[in-house]
């Protein structure tokens, strides 16, 4: 029996010590002594091994809070010791827009040897590919914007940003015409830069294909101000189909959701919009979310038509099971106030005399009819803007032989037909895809050239070249250096229901409810700044939690 002054909680450390004074007094045979001491070492192993797991765990998580504290405070705070904008020995370079492509210029250009002047309606970079979420408030939207000052003011020398849009070029004199088109202008709302380079980076707008009435009623999915007019648009149809006295065939328009386009943008925003009936809706307007209808029109036999054979067959099959409408061989031929002006081909067997013999002939037929509808979302191709086609107006119209469509480069991204001008992303045509990734990995490449021109550029002025001589020269010079290569890493698509699909390099193909976290982890980990990083997945918590927000705006 242990004694009365021993009794309570013992440690471990405690065990020999107590041992041996219980042997010297006689209350411990050797057995138990030996046992005690067993125990003791044994516990001390143990834990001594775990020392060191635990201490690494412990410096690891210190770390990552203090690298993280270090750059939340480095993001927040603008360099300080910066170089001066203005450097008459230092050549210009004029970036016309603030999209994928000209953010990833910006973000990687060494602003050292360069004024940099940003010319942009819009002072942010948006981070497009999750628009479509934002339409149901899975998003918010100031989560997918990062302000262009918070690359800028990071950069080694300062760069001049103009919130206006350019209205003209003067590829002789190396001008840019820029105008304040906000809402609220100073005393100037106009002006002209002189440009030694100039980077067209100013994308393109949705095509409506010449279809009469697409302008005036339908709502485009591509910038900030259309997910805000989508979202109003969704609640409103709501609250007036809950409006007493509306009929059933009234209701059923109203909540008729359209959307035309079957490409990534139509797909994801019809995911988003079924998810956000099948999770919230149905709880809080009982009474007509049984009403509520998605169709989607696509002019092509299949959505989706750049990925695979089998995904798509696995997002179609998803759409059917999700109740999504999919009106393949369909094009929209008018839209008017409340309906749409649909052509639907068909295959049809007809009987009919061949030389005397009556015989079954496969014809297609089309046939021409109505549909109703309450919200129309049109998320066509890629057209060109009215800026792009004045300045394609100016150059050589031999070299820019699909003005049409956009700006003809080479394959290092100069203009055809115009000294000391590149262009990136949708403004431009080439044999790749009009994509975010690929506008990016321009930007990217173009920056890194920029580097090569400034150490030529260093080397021409030495030798007695004038500044602007030594930047024709070394533009040209470029032909002879790298050609831009594209390195497809691969596409994807949110199919609903927490169901994605994924075409990626080396034949591999995904889809499933793992597919749709790996969707999300590419997606947060290809955004600009951990600051959007943090908001995403927090606004993704919120949603789970809390669920997406319902009020009308």
């Amino acid at each position: 029996m242990i004694p009365l002054h021993f009794r309570g909680k013992l440690g471990v450390r405690q065990l020999p010590g107590i041992v041996s004074r219980l042997s010297q007094n006689g209350h411990a045979n050797p057995p138990l002594r030996r046992s005690l001491v067993a125990v003791s070492s044994s516990g001390e192993v143990k834990r001594r091994r775990w020392l060191p797991l635990f201490g690494t765990i412990v410096g690891a998580a210190g770390l990552t809070i203090g690298y993280g504290l270090y750059t939340i405070h480095w993001l927040n705070h603008p360099s300080p010791d910066q170089l001066p904008f203005g450097d008459p020995s230092l050549p210009t370079i004029v970036l016309l827009g603030s999209g994928w492509g000209a953010a990833s210029f910006l973000k990687e250009i060494d602003t050292k040897n360069w004024n940099v002047v940003v010319v942009s309606p819009r002072n942010y970079f948006l981070f497009t590919p999750l628009l479509p979420s934002c339409t149901v408030g899975t998003i918010e939207l100031r989560s997918l914007m990062l302000p262009l000052r918070y690359i800028t003011m990071h950069k080694k020398r300062e760069v001049k940003f103009v919130e206006a849009d350019a209205t003209d070029i003067d590829p002789g004199l190396r001008t840019v015409t820029f105008e304040d088109k906000s809402e609220i202008r100073g005393e100037f709302s106009r002006g002209t830069l002189k440009y030694d380079y100039l980077v067209v980076g100013v994308g393109a707008e949705t095509t409506t294909f010449g279809t009469k009435g697409v302008t005036e009623h339908a709502i485009f999915l591509k910038e900030i101000p259309d997910a805000v007019r989508i979202r109003r648009a969704i609640m409103d149809s709501l609250e007036t189909a809950a409006f007493p006295g509306q009929s059933p065939a009234e209701i059923d328009r109203l909540l008729h959701f359209v959307i035309v386009g079957g490409g990534p943008t139509g797909v994801e925003y019809a995911a988003e919009l079924r998810d956000f009936f099948a999770e919230d809706i149905r709880k809080w307007f009982p009474a007509v979310a049984k009403h509520a209808k998605i169709t989607l029109i696509d002019s092509r036999s299949h959505i989706l038509g750049t990925f695979d054979q089998k995904l798509v067959e696995h997002a179609e099959k998803a759409f059917k099971r999700e109740n999504i409408e999919h009106m393949a061989n369909t094009r929209v031929k008018e839209v008017r106030e409340k309906e749409i002006v649909i052509a639907e081909k068909h295959r049809e067997i007809a009987r009919e005399i061949i030389n005397g013999v009556a015989a079954d002939v496969e014809k297609e037929v089309v046939k021409t009819s109505t549909v109703p509808y309450g919200v129309l979302v049109w998320a066509g191709g890629n057209g060109i803007r009215p800026f792009t086609a004045n300045l394609i107006s100016k150059l050589d119209p031999a070299l820019q032989r699909e003005a049409g469509r956009g700006l003809s480069i080479n394959d290092n991204l100069a203009v055809l037909g115009a000294e000391c001008m590149y262009a990136i992303g949708d403004c431009t045509v080439s044999k790749l895809a009009p994509t975010a990734q690929v506008a990016s990995q321009q930007g990217a490449y173009l920056a890194r050239m920029f580097s090569k021109f400034s150490r030529e550029i260093d080397s021409l002025t030495s030798a007695g070249s004038t500044l602007a001589e030594a930047c024709t020269r070394a533009g040209d010079s470029l032909k002879k250096t790298e050609s831009f290569t594209y390195k497809h890493l691969g596409s994807l698509a949110y199919v609903g229901d927490e169901d994605a699909i994924a075409d990626l390099p080396l034949g591999m193909k995904l889809s499933g409810a793992a597919t749709f976290w790996f969707w999300k982890s590419v997606y947060l980990s290809n955004m600009l700044n951990i600051r959007n990083r943090v908001l995403v997945a927090f606004d993704w918590t919120k949603a789970w939690v809390f669920g997406r927000d319902i009020s009308r705006a």
